[in-house]
């Protein structure tokens, strides 16, 4: 990559770094007040429910304004967001304005997702696009591998009030580091042609394109699948090490700090190999499969954190297989909108484990949890692929089953995300 990008991927890294923070914050801090794993999962999905269901609404914005724009703005109300829950906290009490920040942040970060996932063809049309999410990812990966450790850090110093207001510095800088990329290198998006009409009808295109392109309804029910081990990892983690396990806080800092240092040995190798990307969904699906099911299973906590490395570690190499099969499906008018609803049906899962962690963990325990919806994962990924043996031969179904230039009728235009 050029040196006149660095501050792009400068500005990704502070603000997943900030939203890193915050999400390590609620669980954690969920759990050390109320002691018990249920609540984590319902503040888990309070916090998350919000997150996903603007997506559609978000997506739609992409194609209408400028994704740069949005994105700074997602960037300053974020930072504005840390400093007036912390000032209501400070007036009114209560935990649940960390929630609500939390939350209100997760929604404006969700805006921050689609424009930058709009945005990357037409900044980098020169580059194979596997790598450039893959670089991408590596951005997010920095800040995950930071931002549990420093939170931590921090939480020994301060209480969790001064950790989010640290948040908002950090949100701040991400502003201050796009706004200088975007004067360096005079980006201006090129938005879609074409009249927009009502909000509820880009809705109803996305869902038209999830139902009938070709390859699309795969990709989203693998990633739903997906989400659902990724989301009561997510919910259950903090109570795993600390609770059922016994283990520090710091302990569990390290374990997320470690899962984010395997995740980016792989995307580091995703970037410089080039897999086929059959090859990238069909490992990294079923690394985090098995990887659900040895934390399930494990009574100790070595298990756990071989199967917790597993999970994180090939989350994003999923993520970019993911991204980069259906940025080749979706056509380039519609791709903002599409996404949009696209990535709400992916990830919708996430918080519905964590109602799931709330409402059975105490009747059958966390690890009875996390392997139900484990199990759950590989069935829905054999049914996918055994629909694929059927249609059209192939082994895995969401990366080979696209069309192929001469069938695509938007094959000849230019991807505008």
């Amino acid at each position: 990559m050029r040196a006149q990008h660095q501050a792009f991927f400068y500005s990704l890294f502070f603000a997943r770094l900030a939203d890193q923070i915050l999400l390590f914050l609620v669980p954690l801090v969920i759990f050390q007040i109320t002691g018990r794993v249920s609540w984590s999962g319902i503040a888990f999905s309070l916090e998350t429910f919000p997150r996903y269901l603007c997506f559609p609404i978000l997506g739609a914005l992409c194609d209408r304004y400028s994704p740069t724009h949005l994105m700074r703005i997602s960037q300053t109300l974020r930072a504005a967001v840390c400093v007036a829950g912390v000032a209501a906290y400070d007036m009114m009490g209560g935990i649940g304005w960390l929630i609500a920040l939390s939350a209100l942040c997760g929604m404006l970060t969700s805006q921050g997702i689609v424009a930058r996932e709009v945005m990357l063809p037409q900044i980098f049309r020169s580059h194979r696009f596997e790598k450039v999410l893959s670089y991408s990812q590596l951005a997010d990966q920095l800040g995950l591998v930071l931002g549990p450790l420093l939170a931590a850090l921090l939480l020994t110093w301060w209480r969790w009030e001064w950790v989010v207001a640290s948040a908002a510095v950090l949100f701040f800088a991400a502003d201050l580091a796009l706004a200088y990329w975007q004067k360096g290198s005079a980006f201006e998006f090129t938005l879609p042609e074409g009249a927009h009409g009502a909000w509820f009808r880009p809705i109803g295109t996305a869902l038209s394109h999830v139902a009938h392109l070709r390859g699309l309804k795969s990709v989203v029910m693998l990633a739903a699948a997906e989400n659902l081990v990724i989301g009561v990892t997510l919910a259950t983690s903090a109570a795993m090490v600390t609770g059922y396990h016994h283990a520090s806080s710091r302990y569990y800092a390290g374990l997320q700090t470690a899962g984010a240092c395997v995740t980016i040995a792989i995307l580091l190798l995703t970037a410089k190999a080039a897999f086929s990307r059959r090859t990238l969904g069909l490992v990294a699906f079923s690394s985090i499969c098995a990887g659900g099911l040895i934390a399930a299973a494990s009574p100790g906590i070595a298990g756990y954190v071989a199967g917790f490395l597993l999970i994180v570690g090939f989350d994003k190499m999923f993520n970019v297989y993911i991204r980069s099969t259906r940025q080749k499906i979706i056509p380039a008018r519609d791709y903002g909108k599409t996404t949009g609803v696209v990535i709400l049906l992916n990830n919708i899962t996430q918080p519905i484990a964590g109602l799931a962690v709330g409402m059975f963990s105490t009747r059958l325990g966390p690890g009875a949890v996390i392997l139900v919806l484990s199990v759950c994962m590989g069935c829905v990924g054999l049914l996918v692929s055994i629909a694929a043996l059927r249609s059209n031969g192939h082994r895995f179904p969401a990366a080979s089953a696209l069309p192929s230039p001469r069938e695509d009728p938007h094959a000849d235009e230019p991807r505008a995300g």
